[in-house]
């Protein structure tokens, strides 16, 4: 079984360093800046093997040029985006082996915050980007509405226990808006009071189960009666379609943000 250990970067992001326990060799995920990431394998004396790319996004990609030419490894990535760095385009379908780790990632195209944005998935894990995030989801910058609604979908489709790894720390931001939607759900409300916990210490609330997602992420709710009668009230007209609600609570959620 891999483990995966996270990195600091900018803000809010997290870079995602995939291993074997008391093991060195790392897989690098979205590696936004190169600094934390080399600090992080100058203490640990971890080797890098390869690195997993999400999307063009720079605070994704902005540290490979740096790791790369410190260290020959492959870069994965999507083959429908314009990434240079890229030496493995992949797609949905395709599988990455890598064997140093003895781990297989399947991977999945997600179009919606971009165009071409994939994701990974290997042992219950799902390595997203920008695409889902915890309590909510990445904002439509090059794709449609209903693009991101179909990923999401997808994503929603796969078991309950999957562990979500977004890279932003988003979480308490986006169950403020969740509120909003459903300020009725006790799972909801619930669970910002343990966000609001781990963040007084400090703590990452990332990575989340997909079940904790299904229940308490407006995104991924646009099916549930209560969801729906929001985004109709909001958009004052009857909504036909789950792409159409998913359409309307995005624009509301960019419209407070």
């Amino acid at each position: 079984m891999i483990t995966v250990s996270y990195i600091h970067a900018f803000s809010d992001n997290y870079i995602w360093l995939i291993h074997k326990e008391n093991e060195k060799n790392i897989v690098i995920v979205d590696p936004g800046d190169s600094k934390p990431v080399l600090a992080a394998i100058e203490q640990h004396k971890y080797k890098p093997v390869a690195i997993l790319v999400t999307h063009h996004h720079p605070d994704h990609i902005g540290g490979i040029q740096q790791l790369t030419r410190l260290y020959d490894i492959p870069v994965y990535g999507p083959g429908n985006e314009n990434i240079s760095a890229i030496t493995h385009p992949v797609k949905e379908g395709d599988h990455v082996l890598i064997s140093d780790l003895e781990v297989d990632f399947k991977v999945m195209d997600v179009p919606g915050h971009t165009r071409g944005h994939i994701a990974y998935l290997t042992q219950n894990r799902l390595f997203c980007g920008d695409t889902l995030f915890t309590g909510g989801c990445g904002r439509l910058f090059e794709g449609t509405p209903a693009q991101m609604h179909h990923s999401l979908g997808k994503i929603a489709a796969l078991p309950d226990e999957t562990l979500v790894y977004c890279a932003h720390e988003y979480t308490l931001d986006n169950l403020s808006f969740a509120e909003v939607v459903e300020p009725g759900n006790m799972d909801l409300l619930q669970r910002i009071k343990d966000t609001q916990a781990a963040r007084r210490l400090n703590q990452p609330t990332v990575p989340a189960t997909l079940a904790l997602e299904k229940a308490t992420n407006p995104f991924l709710r646009c099916h549930i009666t209560n969801v729906i009668k929001a985004a109709e009230q909001y958009a004052l007209k009857r909504l036909e379609s789950g792409a159409d609600i998913f359409s309307v609570i995005r624009y509301w959620k960019d419209k407070l943000d």
